[in-house]
């Protein structure tokens, strides 16, 4: 199959492949046709291109993301690969190096990278600790701007739950920062401290008088104790909470027995929250021995996605963190997610429709315009040679076509050593 004959304009991509759930079918993967008209999807066109049965899915949604620690691996590696060797190793970086030109180039050259892999829309969480949230957001509202038609932006908070104050402390100020930003969500990361109940009714009334949904990174631990997902849920019921919640990782739902997680999840289910995944980043954090022993790791950190699937929670997934002390890789490639998700979570072999849980369900969640192959729907299409999962996933699709409104875009990466001066710092 020749990449390189896709024509201009107005055109019909005959024999592709598309997963059957994306066209509202049973199944798991259909050929079809695919037209191109004035960059939306349309009616059949005289001009068509035989695809060979290469694979297309619409442009990806990346719903948890932090763009501002991105690629500061260079200058802060993790010295032990552990999480609070991550996050003592960010904290110390932010504090010393987080200018708003540090920030603006870092987090372009991330955006720069996920618009040639073909994403089209990304939610990131901006460490809000002050004075950080003053020199953050600013630069966020640019990247906004400057990214607008291209990478639809949205961002939310993040503060650990003890550095958490009502309205005349400083999360009142961080609050109305994330307010005044369009898409701004609340954000906290929640831990096992003794009131944190009443930090969570506070935090959800600010949201609810600023009209925010709210995004929480929870139980990022293999510590079967730890559960804060069932105070979210609990509190979010208690106090009627009417926006979105989005609950990321809950990683020790997998360490905790059965009959316990499964009363978790009922929970989740009933209170109406939304799931999102981050595989890659919590199997390079979790079950992480200290450095210089010599122990495998058991316990992998993925979330139960299929029980929580099976009572219908909605689950995304998603990148997480990028070159940070976090993960010390990924490229913002939600195929890369893709790939790893299923090896991770033993995706295959289940559900014919988890490809929603890197379009629609990220997309719903947060209040993006949804991934659609539908007429009318912008030809915002990634397509790759690939006509099978097995194809898919046994290779990274580096040579991928990515078209914006029917147009192919120039898939260039931005080059590492861009960033080069940033890191001698």
């Amino acid at each position: 199959m020749d990449f390189t004959g896709l024509p201009r304009g107005d055109f019909t991509l005959s024999n592709v492949t598309v997963p059957a759930c994306l066209l509202g079918q049973a199944g798991d993967l259909v050929r079809t046709d695919i037209s191109i008209v004035d960059g939306r999807i349309g009616p059949p066109q005289p001009i068509t291109v035989d695809m060979a049965g290469a694979m297309v899915f619409p442009a990806f949604i990346d719903m948890h993301t932090h763009l501002d620690k991105g690629h500061i691996w260079g200058r802060a590696p993790n010295p032990d690969g552990s999480f609070m060797g991550a996050l003592t190793t960010v904290g110390d970086d932010r504090r010393a190096n987080w200018s708003a030109e540090d920030l603006r180039r870092r987090m372009t050259f991330s955006l720069r990278s996920a618009y040639a892999h073909g994403t089209r829309a990304i939610r990131t969480h901006l460490d809000s600790v002050p004075p950080q949230d003053d020199i953050t957001w600013p630069v966020f509202r640019d990247l906004q701007a400057d990214w607008a038609g291209r990478i639809d932006l949205q961002a939310a908070c993040l503060i650990g739950c003890e550095g958490w104050t009502d309205d005349s402390g400083p999360f009142g100020h961080t609050a109305d920062l994330v307010a005044a930003t369009r898409g701004g969500v609340l954000g906290m990361v929640t831990y096992p401290v003794p009131d944190l109940r009443d930090r969570l009714r506070g935090f959800f009334a600010q949201a609810t008088a600023r009209g925010l949904d709210a995004d929480f990174h929870v139980d990022e631990s293999m510590d079967p104790a730890v559960e804060t997902l069932r105070d979210i849920a609990e509190v979010a019921m208690e106090v009627a909470f009417q926006g979105k919640i989005t609950v990321g990782h809950c990683c020790s739902l997998s360490a905790q027995d059965d009959a316990r997680a499964m009363s978790t999840l009922d929970l989740v289910a009933k209170g109406g929250l939304q799931v999102v995944s981050l595989p890659m980043c919590n199997l390079y954090l979790q079950d992480r021995t200290p450095q210089g022993t010599s122990r495998t790791p058991r316990m992998r950190g993925i979330t139960l996605v299929h029980e929580m699937k099976a009572r219908g929670i909605p689950v995304a997934f998603a990148s997480d963190n990028t070159r940070d002390p976090f993960y010390a890789y990924g490229d913002m490639d939600m195929l890369e997610v893709m790939r790893e998700a299923t090896r991770i979570g033993h995706l295959d072999h289940s559900a014919d429709d988890w490809t929603h849980g890197f379009l629609k369900s990220p997309a719903a969640s947060c209040g993006f315009d949804a991934p659609s192959l539908a007429p009318g729907s912008p030809a915002d299409l990634v397509i790759c040679k690939a006509r099978t999962w097995t194809e898919l996933f046994a290779r990274p699709q580096a040579d991928r076509i990515v078209l914006r409104d029917g147009e192919r875009i120039d898939r260039t990466l931005p080059d590492y050593a861009e960033l080069d001066d940033l890191m001698r710092i």
